[in-house]
């Protein structure tokens, strides 16, 4: 019997859920403590499921002190709120969805 990889992992857990995730939450249920490379096969995941008829949708980074939405699509999550300054920031998160 063949072993799920992580990445396969990643995109069940992302289809099966019913809220969006964030990188912490998928480090838990991975028991992975390396964040960076959760990120990364984030990046590849959105081009492996796309080719499946699915999507990876990201809810952008939010400021929990002024409630600026970052607009960039990247995953790893901003260090400081460029309006008000504020570390506060909810993190991105993910789900899989069908196309």
């Amino acid at each position: 019997m063949r072993r799920e990889t992580r990445r396969e992992k990643l995109i069940r857990i992302l289809s099966e859920t019913e809220e969006p995730l964030t990188v912490d939450d998928l480090a838990f249920y991975l028991h992975e403590e390396d964040r960076r490379s959760i990120i990364e096969d984030l990046e590849h995941i959105a081009k492996t499921v796309r080719r499946e008829g699915m999507v990876l949708l990201m809810e952008p980074a939010r400021c929990n002190k002024c409630g600026y939405v970052f607009r960039t699509a990247r995953v790893k999550p901003p260090s400081r709120c460029p309006r008000c300054k504020s570390e506060w920031i909810s993190p991105p998160r993910f789900i899989i969805k069908e196309d």
